[in-house]
């Protein structure tokens, strides 16, 4: 057993810090209880299935204070019916197979709870309930006592109930049935066995397989007769259409062969073409649909605030919050609407609206925004504006997230659905009327083979199937694409701006370094003994940031708002704190965020927060090569312009103190321009820019938890993978362009034998599934040998090479 790190969560623990129980070393209270509470309910298998699984527990009794509320309570629930109640709580933070196992136990914990069910890839639990014996806000606390906070936000409480819709799982499921007995039942037409099945069971056979085929004709291809309908009253001439035409006439061909005794007909290549279309409109529908791809500012959103009447405090709904109410705000918490601080100081987290990482301190009068986190300690505020009309509900009521967002881009089998329909029905008019003056019956029987053997089949599985593959491909290496579309409009992309917070940059931590003359080790000692006694986030990451040692208690401290930290401290007068406050009287060299240090009335030196870029970006950037143009887009200041300039290109054009309208319309101007943009970012203050961008790029650390809305989320890990990501469009482009040029050799030859009346049944049969196959076999080789191909070409070299883990082994031989 490792005594230097926690029995429940993994956490490192600094030698004497250790909690003994029972043999076992914790990092905390807190997770020795949550171990305690397991064994006591016989849920120590917990431990069993995954070294150090769990997580540091949470206190919500302020936080979810807003449960007590019925109201709010009933507006969560998925089902409620006297005092049996259902929830769906979604809990970031489950992680491997001990979490699913707690969760999905929790009736041991709380026996109000009948029934609990994981849902790994939503990262929910669905929990049953009886509200009679057990509250909800009883079980959201006992889940932050053990580790697993759900998050509940504003979005949740305005999202209508989810009606889940499973035609498409039916329809392959019928279509699958009837192509699968029709193919096992035409077995002995296709090898022409006779004699007795001959003249007892043909016609038997036959009927039987037209019958089978009835379910997947009438209801299993429903879509695409809607589709096609609603194409023609548009004016439009979509792939449907075709599509439609075909399956029609194929039953209508083969019931005449069957009522007439003609032929077996084309009963099997219908239901084949059904099937096969159906399941790539699955293999595009199911891809990581557990994402959310539209998420707003009400998904980070606290559904209830704190607001205090004279002496009276009381949780209440968000949207019920008016001017010139007084909320309590505490540390941590989100600020819902623009207001005045009646606090006398606060500090400001606004990296959520704006991107600065820095937080701001603010005095009493100031103005307050919504969006932004309070990190100090709790402050009231008197607000200004609702949510409705604060500035950044304002900044989402911009008009780009109104409009249905299509970018300019057209789907390339549409684009050639438009020429082929018309050329399809073209050929098949006129070969009918050269052969109606001949033979009559051959006239006919020439018409309905071209549109059968013609019918669009292999065509429209091109793009599903190679997009499909390709969408698989690059949720494996944690880019998750909204859907197929956005492959084609990543492959046309010129242009990347990138955000610099959080998406150049690390948002986990940031570079610390001291310029000045060193400190001696009592000093470093003493100056780390007064950051301990301070709550502002730059003395806190300072604090974790000087080395461990001894606490020296002061003997005088006082903490100036806005300024920094005046104390005496073993008979040392010490000032630490921005420049002005320690007496530097010369200008900065640079924008860099620093905190001075002075002792006895002289400057020793500062600290200096810079940011922490992620590793390999330069190498990354050269990558991309010499087609793609850069921009970065910041809402810091300037400090790290030389940095930048280090890492980017020469030409790479660099535009800071951007607020998100203006980054928005940077990307418009871009695209006023000619250019097709792709915008990288990674807060809500990119929402604006990422959607109006022609493929907007949300970076995350979880992907589960945080994105605003966007066409594809990545996973920060695979940041560096980005220029395999965009030569992989590329080939997912070209492989669709060579499955059409097949696709329509396939016709020409089909055309050919049906346009001379030289098509018999049997040649049909073989031509229309022969090329679906081919088709379908193509896309997945092609897909799977450009991924590979692409990992070997664009392997990084040396210590600059990512952790990219996932990513080499699904661009690789053994992936495909």
């Amino acid at each position: 057993m490792d005594l230097n790190n926690c029995y429940h969560c993994g956490l490192a623990v600094g030698t004497g810090k250790q909690i003994m129980f029972e043999e076992k070393t914790f990092c905390c209270s807190g997770c020795k209880t949550v171990y305690q509470i397991f064994s006591e309910n016989n849920l120590s298998g917990y431990y069993k299935m995954e070294k150090a699984p769990g997580f540091a527990p949470a206190s919500g009794n302020q936080k979810f204070a807003f449960l007590d509320d019925e109201k709010i309570v009933s507006r969560l629930l998925e089902f409620e019916d006297g005092n049996l109640n259902i929830i769906a709580l979604q809990i970031p933070s489950i992680h491997c197979s001990s979490c699913i196992y707690i969760l999905e136990n929790l009736q041991k914990l709380l026996p109000g709870i009948a029934t609990s069910r994981v849902n790994f890839y939503e990262k929910t639990v669905r929990i049953n309930y009886t509200s009679d014996e057990i509250s909800l806000k009883k079980i959201v606390l006992t889940l932050c006592s053990i580790g697993y906070e759900p998050n509940i936000s504003l979005d949740q409480y305005d999202k209508k109930k989810k009606i889940v819709d499973n035609a498409l799982i039916y329809k392959l499921g019928v279509a699958f049935f009837c192509f699968g007995n029709i193919m096992l039942l035409s077995f002995p037409e296709y090898f022409e066995i006779k004699e007795f099945w001959l003249d007892q069971y043909r016609d038997f056979f036959r009927w039987l397989i037209f019958f089978i085929s009835l379910p997947s004709f009438l209801y299993a291809a429903s879509g695409y007769y809607l589709a096609a309908y609603k194409s023609l009253k548009s004016g439009l001439l979509n792939i449907e259409i075709p599509i439609a035409l075909g399956i029609v006439i194929m039953f209508i061909r083969s019931s005449v062969d069957i009522f007439w005794n003609l032929g077996p007909g084309f009963f099997d290549s219908m239901t084949g073409l059904i099937f096969f279309m159906l399941l790539g409109k699955m293999f595009q529908f199911k891809t990581y649909e557990f994402l959310s791809f539209e998420r707003d500012y009400k998904s980070y959103f606290p559904i209830a605030v704190t607001k205090i009447t004279g002496k009276i405090e009381k949780n209440i709904p968000v949207y019920e919050v008016t001017k010139g109410d007084r909320l309590l705000i505490r540390s941590m918490e989100l600020i819902p609407a623009d207001g005045i601080l009646i606090s006398q100081t606060a500090v400001i987290d606004y990296s959520f609206v704006t991107g600065e990482m820095i937080p701001v301190t603010k005095k009493s009068g100031d103005t307050i925004f919504a969006g932004g986190k309070q990190v100090g300690n709790i402050m009231e505020i008197e607000v200004l504006q609702p949510i409705r009309q604060s500035y950044l509900t304002q900044l989402w009521g911009n008009a780009v997230f109104q409009k249905s967002y299509t970018n300019g881009f057209q789907s390339i089998t549409n684009t050639i659905s438009r020429y082929f329909t018309p050329l399809l029905l073209a050929i098949a008019f006129c070969s009918f009327l050269y052969w109606i003056f001949i033979d009559t019956t051959i006239a006919f029987n020439v018409f309905t083979a071209v549109l059968i053997v013609a019918c669009p089949c292999a065509l429209a599985l091109t793009a599903p199937f190679t997009l499909g593959n390709a969408i698989r491909f690059y949720g494996k290496a944690k880019l998750y694409l909204k859907n197929t579309e956005a492959i084609e409009q990543l492959a046309k992309i010129d242009t990347i701006v990138f955000d610099k917070t959080g998406t150049l940059t690390s948002s986990k931590k940031s570079n610390i370094s001291y310029e000045g003359k060193p400190l001696a080790k009592e000093q470093s000692l003493q100056v780390k003994s007064l950051l301990r006694m301070s709550n502002h986030p730059l003395s806190r990451m300072l604090y974790d940031y000087l080395p461990e040692s001894k606490i020296v208690v002061a003997q005088e401290f006082n903490e100036i708002p806005g300024q920094g930290i005046v104390a005496k401290i073993s008979g040392n007068d010490i000032k630490i704190g921005s420049d002005i406050f320690v007496g530097k009287t010369h200008e900065r060299s640079n924008y860099a965020t620093s905190v001075y240090i002075s002792i006895n009335g002289i400057i020793a030196g500062q600290f200096v927060f810079s940011n922490d870029y992620r590793h390999g970006l330069k190498e990354m950037l050269a990558k991309f090569g010499k087609e793609y143009e850069f921009h970065v887009l910041s809402g810091d200041n300037e400090g790290e312009r030389h940095v930048l300039k280090q890492i980017f290109p020469d030409n790479a054009m660099m535009l800071f103190d951007q607020k998100p309208q203006q980054k928005l319309d940077y990307i418009a101007q871009l695209q006023q321009q000619g250019k097709k943009v792709m915008m990288i970012g990674d807060g809500l203050n990119d929402a604006g820019a990422l959607a109006q961008s022609d493929f907007g790029l949300a970076i995350s650390e979880n992907v589960n938890v945080f994105s605003p809305a966007c066409d594809a989320i990545l996973d920060a890990a695979a940041f560096l993978q980005l220029p395999k990501f965009l030569q992989y469009a590329k080939k997912a482009m070209v492989t669709i362009k060579i499955s059409f040029v097949i696709s329509l050799l396939y016709n020409v030859v089909g055309l050919s034998l049906a346009v001379s009346g030289n098509l018999v049944p049997i040649t049909a049969a073989i031509i229309m599934p022969l090329s679906t196959i081919t088709i379908i076999s193509f896309v997945t080789l092609a897909t799977k040998y450009f991924a590979r191909r692409i990992n070997n070409y664009n392997s990084y070299p040396t210590k600059e090479k990512p952790d990219s883990g996932m990513i080499n082994i699904i661009f690789s031989e053994k992936a495909a």
